[in-house]
């Protein structure tokens, strides 16, 4: 059995950028992707518009050319893409990861298809897959989704999108110009502060005429076929209701960090154990990259300020020091 210096977890753009630093410094790798290329940006809404411009987005020091200053999903896709398959990236897709246990010097990582030997592991497998539940009645009705694609699928239909920042407005805004009449519902007291700036004042604007509505300082208490229960500060209010967009967050997978050895913060924010100048955990040749580092604070790590994590583990495995 090959024996690689490096198993990467996750083919999003950090595990990719891992990927091109390896090959680079001439250590073999494999990274292991449980679904499609970068599968996270993937399942982004289809009109999704990134905060960062394209060149914070670049990753292995590869231009990233797009239309506006700041690109839009196909224009992410295509050129994580083009990187990978132009420089011939050892991706193997579709093959989740299922146990890292530890022998020896050696990383045993075992996927659906096989077992690798590796002796450093980089996990890069983000924060997209489990999203933060309500824990209310209804909640798993096929009306409820905690992921938002396409507008269109809205259209004429009453929907009420649950939080206040960035995927959530965007929902609002973009299925509500769909023909969907939209409620929104926030636990503040307005609109999140991280929203993107140039969005914010449209969804405020729209609140503020009445286009979309909006109960702040409230939360969906219950979900029903045909109704939503949202408790307000001026008590209980029951809406007609067909799809509820229930955009609360999503957390990084920390069971998995766990079952490999990381240690995590023993506070409600998990950040996990690392050394941020290497970024390797308490598990000695486990690294972290990306927004994984962050634990529940998942606004904390994107692209643009992690790109260099690639660089950090790849001269740390190496055997210098940046």
């Amino acid at each position: 059995m090959q024996i690689y210096d490096i198993l990467i977890v996750g083919a999003g753009p950090i595990g990719i950028a891992c990927g091109l630093a390896a090959q680079k410094a001439g250590l073999s790798y494999v990274i292991a992707e449980k679904g499609c290329l970068t599968n996270s940006l993937y399942n982004y809404p289809l009109y999704m518009t990134f905060f960062s411009t394209s060149e914070k987005l670049e990753i292995g020091g590869i231009p990233f050319v797009s239309i506006s200053a700041k690109p839009v999903r196909p224009e992410a896709l295509e050129y994580y893409r083009r990187v990978t398959i132009s420089n011939g990236l050892n991706v193997r897709l579709f093959e989740p990861v299922d146990a890292i246990r530890r022998e020896g010097e050696l990383y045993h990582i075992t996927t659906d298809k096989t077992t690798y030997q590796a002796r450093h592991v980089i996990i890069a497998t983000g924060f997209y897959d489990i999203p933060n539940m309500l824990h209310i009645p209804g909640e798993h009705l096929a009306k409820v989704n905690h992921y938002y694609k396409d507008p269109h699928f809205y259209a004429a239909q009453k929907v009420v999108v649950i939080g206040a920042n960035n995927s959530s407005v965007d929902a609002a805004l973009e299925t509500y110009r769909k023909g969907a009449d939209v409620t929104m519902v926030i636990r503040e007291e307005g609109i999140g502060k991280r929203v993107k700036y140039w969005v914010k004042p449209d969804i405020e604007n729209r609140i503020r005429e009445g286009s979309i509505k909006a109960y702040f300082h409230s939360h969906v208490k219950a979900v029903r076929e045909n109704e939503v229960d949202i408790l307000t500060p001026d008590g209980l209010v029951t809406i007609e209701n067909d799809f509820v967009l229930a955009l609360t967050g999503y957390q990084p997978n920390f069971s998995f960090l766990e079952k490999a050895g990381v240690t995590l913060s023993r506070d409600a924010k998990k950040y996990p154990t690392y050394n941020p100048d290497t970024m390797e955990t308490n598990m000695p040749g486990i690294y972290l990259a990306g927004v994984v580092c962050g634990g529940m604070d998942t606004h904390v790590w994107f692209i643009e300020n992690s790109r260099d994590h690639a660089d950090k583990i790849i001269a740390h495995i190496a055997g210098k020091h940046v």
